[in-house]
């Protein structure tokens, strides 16, 4: 089993971080490495502090990598489409993507508090602890882990 996908939406404070951080540590204590991409829409994520170079380099307007012992940071003027940024990992079991709700891949929302039905016309699953009924959508327990793996395990996408 390599290069399996899954996303994840949900609006801001839903859960999808807590649950991808618990899907991710559960997939990668079983050996399988798994990589994160996470959508910012509104390019709000800050990755670097003005004092040091890279920052710098950065708001010089060239494309940045930064090498270290235990990272590889790459800093971009550019949109990366989904595609390319796959690319740029070299090799994993699973990929979680946290937004982008719009792609088309296998998809779970996640709801820790209020289930909004505006997600369910993109969404294979709901994670929730109200369980829901939908004709078309399953419901997955955000107390089961294991339950949630192994949806992720039967239904996501091969890339």
């Amino acid at each position: 089993m390599k290069r399996l996908a899954m996303a994840f939406s949900g609006p801001s404070n839903s859960g999808k971080t807590t649950l991808i951080t618990k899907v991710a540590s559960y997939f990668m204590d079983q050996n399988f490495k798994v990589c994160i991409i996470k959508h910012d829409p509104g390019d709000k994520a800050c990755f670097d502090n003005a004092r040091k170079d890279s920052f710098k380099f950065f708001q010089s307007g060239a494309d940045v990598m930064v090498l270290s012992p235990t990272r590889t940071t790459l800093f971009q003027h550019a949109c990366s489409d989904l595609d390319k940024a796959v690319a740029m990992f070299d090799d994993f079991d699973f990929l979680f993507i946290e937004g982008l709700k719009t792609l088309s891949m296998p998809r779970i929302s996640v709801f820790c508090k209020d289930v909004d039905e505006e997600y369910f016309d993109y969404s294979n699953a709901v994670a929730s602890y109200k369980k829901i009924y939908h004709k078309n959508v399953a419901w997955l327990d955000l107390n089961d882990l294991e339950g949630i793996c192994d949806f992720i395990l039967k239904n996501s996408k091969k890339v």
